[in-house]
C-alpha cells in the first residue's frame, strides 16, 4: 500500500506534530479578473460569497483593493483578521487539542493590494500564538516579483506557501472560462516564485467545460514540470449566481460525474513523484447554493468513495 504523502503527513514529518490551518477572508480583496484590469465578471465559476465561510458581512462596502491604491482600511482589516484567527483556534484547541497553526488567506486574490498592505497583514498573522507559517491563495496575474522575494524572505524563518489557481494548462480552456490569463503567465510566475525558493501549491480544476480527463492530466503534468511541490485537486461544481449556472440551465454545460473524477484522481495521483503533497482530493458545499452535480453536496460521502477506491489501487490517502 503507498501511503500518499498529505498535508498532514508533511506537516507532522516536519514539526512533530499536527498543524492546523485557519483559513481566513479579508474583505476588500478581489482580483484583476473582477476588476476590470483584465476582465470583468470573474471566472465563470466563481460566485465569491461561497468560497468565504469565515467572511463576516459588517464590512466596507464598495471597497477594493488595487496594487497602485491606498488603503483606508487597513486597521478594519487586522481587526478582522485577528477575530477570524481567534475564532478558529479556540475551536480548534477545544476540538482537537491544536497548538500549532498555518493561516490560510484563502478568499478571493490575497496577493492583489499595496505591498504594504500585504506585508503588515502577513506579519500580524505570524505574529500570532502557535503560528508557524501562511499558505496564500492567489492567481499567477496578480503576484509581482517585489512581493515574492518578500514571502521569500519571509520563508527564511517560516512556513510559506503561495497557492496558485493554475486550474488548467489550456489556453483554450484558460480563455473559456474567462480567467483573464494564459498558461505562458503561469509558467512565468511558478517559474520566478520557484526560482525564489518558494514553495508552491497548484490548484487544478478536473471536469472543466470542454476538457476531457486527459486534459486536466495534461494540467498536472505541466505543474510538475514548473515544479511544483504540492497539489488540491478539486471538481467544478456550479453554484447559484455565477456565469457558469447559466451555461447549466441552457444545457451548454455538464458536469464531471463522480465516477469520472474519481477515475482521474487516480491517475492524477500516479503521476505524483514522490516527495509531492496532495493538500485535497475533494470540494463541494453544503448549501441551497450548490446546483449540480449533486454527489459534490457531501463532501464526506464523497471523500470516502475516493478514499475506497484509492484502496483498490493500492493508495492510503
Amino acid at each position: 500500500m503507498r501511503e500518499i504523502l498529505t498535508a498532514g503527513r508533511y506537516f507532522r514529518g516536519k514539526f512533530g506534530e499536527t498543524i492546523y490551518k485557519i483559513p481566513v477572508s479579508i474583505s476588500g480583496f478581489t482580483c484583476p479578473n473582477i476588476d476590470g484590469t483584465v476582465a470583468r465578471g470573474g471566472c465563470i465559476f466563481c460566485e465569491n460569497e461561497s468560497f468565504s465561510p469565515n467572511l463576516e458581512h459588517k464590512q466596507p462596502k464598495r471597497f477594493y483593493l488595487h496594487p497602485t491604491s491606498e488603503n483606508p482600511y487597513l486597521e478594519f482589516q487586522l481587526i478582522q483578521l485577528e477575530a477570524q484567527y481567534k475564532k478558529t483556534r479556540k475551536v480548534l484547541s477545544k476540538k482537537f487539542g491544536a497548538q500549532k497553526f498555518i493561516i490560510y488567506f484563502q478568499s478571493f486574490t490575497n496577493t492583489y493590494a499595496p505591498l504594504a498592505t500585504l506585508k503588515t497583514l502577513y506579519t500580524k498573522a505570524l505574529s500570532f500564538e502557535g503560528v508557524v507559517g501562511l499558505s496564500i491563495g492567489t492567481r499567477t496575474d496578480s503576484v509581482t516579483e517585489e512581493v515574492i522575494a518578500y514571502l521569500a524572505e519571509l520563508s527564511k524563518e517560516h512556513e510559506i506557501w503561495l497557492e496558485y489557481g493554475v486550474q488548467s494548462s489550456s489556453d483554450e480552456t484558460l480563455k473559456r472560462i474567462n480567467r483573464g490569463h494564459d498558461s505562458a503567465n503561469i509558467e512565468k510566475y511558478i517559474t520566478l516564485s520557484r526560482q525564489y525558493g518558494l514553495k508552491i501549491c497548484a490548484h487544478v480544476i478536473f471536469g472543466l467545460p470542454g476538457e476531457t480527463p486527459e486534459m486536466a492530466l495534461e494540467s498536472v503534468k505541466f505543474a510538475l514540470r514548473l515544479g511544483v511541490k504540492s497539489f488540491k485537486f478539486h471538481p467544478l461544481y456550479v453554484v447559484k449566481q455565477t456565469a457558469l449556472a447559466n451555461d447549466l440551465n441552457r444545457g451548454d454545460f455538464i458536469p464531471i460525474s463522480e465516477e469520472s473524477y474519481i477515475q482521474t484522481i487516480i491517475k492524477a495521483i500516479k503521476l505524483l513523484p514522490e516527495g509531492v503533497m496532495l493538500q485535497r482530493v475533494s470540494a463541494g458545499i453544503e448549501d441551497a447554493t450548490l446546483l449540480s452535480p449533486s454527489w459534490c453536496y457531501t463532501k464526506h460521502q464523497q471523500m470516502f468513495n475516493i478514499r475506497e477506491a484509492l484502496k483498490k489501487e493500492g493508495l492510503l490517502y
